[in-house]
């Protein structure tokens, strides 16, 4: 089964929600819908379920034009953020229940549910009501539901998102192995680029109803074609220093430049946007190329074991992701680096025009 959508367009009062989009999903594949909320995560899956009927285009299942097709009438399950079970029937019914109103025989129904169940570790709670059950284990019968239909294609839309992030890292691990052994198409929506790399499979960035790019997980994060999709496939965003190529060297002020690089040396001579991702910056010098940059402390956000330094200077705001838990006084001076073959250059416009050859670590 793959699903292809056409030229879609989706306008709902006289406002745009999906602008112009085209995507093909592959049979088996897993794919990842990346973007801020109001980005057309959730439309876009709605039109691919059939909820919703798009205001021009068309949606192909297997080569076969189904766009007016009802969501009845089409092999697709949905998971949604919130723990949708039918409160006063059992975890096995729960999970049974579309099977039931296909009018599955029983005992291919018992198998069915068991399996699922035991993939899903939930086996022990099949006679249990969903309220008595932890928030995980809810999620995992209402996914149970979606899975044991067998779908052709199965949509997740932020399913995770209302779980403690033990749990939702232990559901990420659970999913790749599910959809391994799958051969349907998996869709899952999230506004959080370290989710899009943990899952992997391929990934589509969004914004504002556009599809930004589409592609291998991997290569849209380490090779985005604009600063929009870089921008949207980091957390915290890639920074961006305004700077200038002018014979042997960058310049981002007066007092910060460096001799371009083999990497750089390409780019003729002009004004660029440079690109350097959080975690590349550090406290101390890391390779031969980095460059010393002085900054002032905004605030030190720490998160768990990370912290999240924000810093200024006369010319430009940046962010830092820094492993551990670092204290920083406010308005305090602080000597940051970056090496200069990881930067990526963008030109006026946004277009990506260099990216950077040594892609190691995220």
């Amino acid at each position: 089964m793959s699903l292809i959508l056409e030229h879609i367009d989706r306008v709902v009062g006289g406002e745009t929600h999906i602008d112009g989009l085209s995507l093909e999903l592959e049979p088996g594949s897993f794919n990842v819908l990346l973007g801020r909320t109001l980005s057309g995560k959730t439309t876009l899956m709605r039109l691919m379920a059939g909820l919703d009927t798009p205001s021009r285009g068309r949606v192909l299942m297997d080569g076969e034009d189904v766009t007016g097709r009802s969501v009845r009438k089409r092999n697709v399950s949905m998971v949604y953020q919130q723990f949708i079970n039918y409160s006063s029937l059992s975890v096995y019914d729960n999970i049974a229940s579309p099977l039931k109103l296909a009018k599955v025989e029983r005992r291919e129904i018992d198998r069915r549910v068991r399996e699922i169940a035991e993939m899903l570790h939930i086996e022990a709670f099949l006679d249990r009501l969903p309220l008595e059950l932890s928030g995980g284990q809810q999620q995992r019968t209402a996914m149970g539901r979606a899975l044991v239909k067998d779908a052709d294609i199965v949509l997740f839309d932020e399913p995770l998102v209302n779980l403690d992030y033990k749990l939702r890292e232990e559901f990420r691990e659970e999913l790749r192995a599910v959809f391994s052994e799958r051969n349907c198409i998996a869709v899952y929506a999230t506004t959080e680029p370290a989710e899009a790399l943990a899952l992997g499979g391929n990934t589509a960035v969004l914004h504002q109803g556009r599809l930004l790019q589409y592609g291998r997980t991997e290569d849209v994060y380490h090779r985005p074609r604009d600063i929009l999709t870089a921008e949207m496939f980091s957390e915290p965003p890639i920074n961006i220093v305004e700077g200038i190529v002018s014979g042997a060297e960058v310049t981002f002020d007066s007092r910060l430049h460096f001799p371009i690089n083999d990497d750089l040396r390409s780019l003729p001579p002009g004004e660029y946007r440079f690109g350097v991702r959080a975690s590349h910056i550090s406290l101390t010098p890391r390779a031969e190329d980095d460059i010393e940059v002085q900054m002032i402390v905004d605030l030190a956000e720490i998160s768990g074991s990370e912290t999240f330094l924000h810093v200024h200077n006369e010319r430009f705001h940046m962010t830092v992701h820094l492993e551990g838990v670092h204290e920083f006084s406010v308005d305090a001076p602080v000597t940051l680096y970056f090496p200069t073959h990881k930067v990526y250059a963008f030109d006026r416009q946004g277009a990506v025009v260099h990216i950077p050859t040594h892609l190691g670590g995220m």
